[in-house]
């Protein structure tokens, strides 16, 4: 039982984890209608700024944090700008989606560049990374709890902010109808900017909670998780903030819980199976919606 109640918060803690890239995918697809395969590795960069802020350049942890968010909302608005605008008239996804891929190789080929190859220690970043919490029988470290907790507080200001302001119901009109919500004087391209920005943002976050949990960093740290964030995001409906959360934590605790007792080398092959199950029976994800198009 104690073996148990700690793998469920290890899988709650890497869940969070994919609920929080989760969401950067599901808000640029149900906002601008794309699938910005590039976002795992946004995930990578803003690891590795607030690594080189706080060990290169010694300063605070809390510093370094901020660093790698508002180094990911400006490096997300100008891939929008640059890579992706230009081609949201061009009518087809797959020129998108070949972008996409193309972006991907390029931030990772440029932190191999200004890194190098070899894995970086990520231990600084939360120095209470081993700190652990009892319970009764029952211990797990200080960085599961964190995880969870702010995958949770993520969620609700989300959500708060965009049923609640005006660039939330702007993103929303958007997320209905572009044409008609510029013709109502929304800024379309401000808004899909806005999203980017706050998908990146939290891909910054999502990077250093990672790799303070599997502290190792390299160029490539980003692309399994970016993967299985986007499984998260189907898992769960795609286009939906709460989906996307229940879609992460599901899709985090399946994985340990298959490690822990299936096989830790089949575990990958078990989340997979569970979405194509979870497909088949429900094709939205669990929490999306059936939206009925006119001919």
């Amino acid at each position: 039982m104690v073996s148990f109640f700690s793998n469920l918060i290890n899988g709650l803690s890497l869940g969070s984890i994919y609920a929080i890239i989760a969401i950067g995918y599901t808000m640029v697809y149900g906002i601008a209608k794309m699938l910005n395969f590039a976002h795992g590795d946004i995930i990578m960069i803003g690891a590795y700024i607030a690594f080189s802020v706080i060990t290169s350049l010694g300063l605070p942890t809390g510093l370094g944090i901020l660093a790698a968010i508002l180094g990911c909302m400006v490096l997300g608005i100008c891939i929008e700008k640059i890579a992706y605008r230009p081609l949201r008239g061009a009518g087809s996804s797959l020129a998108v989606l070949i972008t996409a891929i193309g972006v991907s190789y390029f931030l990772q080929n440029t932190a191999l560049l200004i890194f190098g190859s070899n894995p970086k220690m990520f231990t600084p970043i939360i120095p209470f990374k081993y700190m652990t919490v009892k319970i009764g029988e029952f211990s797990f470290q200080t960085i599961s709890a964190i995880s969870i907790v702010v995958g949770i507080i993520l969620v609700i200001l989300l959500q708060t902010f965009i049923n609640r302001t005006k660039w939330g119901q702007g993103m929303l009109a958007c997320a209905q109808d572009r044409g008609a919500a510029s013709l109502m004087g929304i800024s379309v391209n401000g808004t899909i900017s806005l999203t980017f920005a706050i998908g990146s943002a939290m891909a910054g976050i999502a990077g250093v909670l990672l790799c303070s949990a599997y502290p190792t960093l390299s160029p490539y740290t980003g692309a399994m998780p970016g993967i299985k964030a986007f499984v998260a995001a189907v898992f769960g409906g795609i286009g939906s903030i709460p989906g996307a959360m229940v879609g992460g934590l599901l899709l985090g605790v399946i994985e340990i819980l298959s490690k822990s007792y299936i096989s830790s080398q089949l575990s990958d092959a078990i989340v997979f199976a569970v979405l194509i199950v979870v497909l088949l029976v429900k094709p939205t994800g669990l929490m999306g919606k059936k939206i009925q198009e006119k001919v």
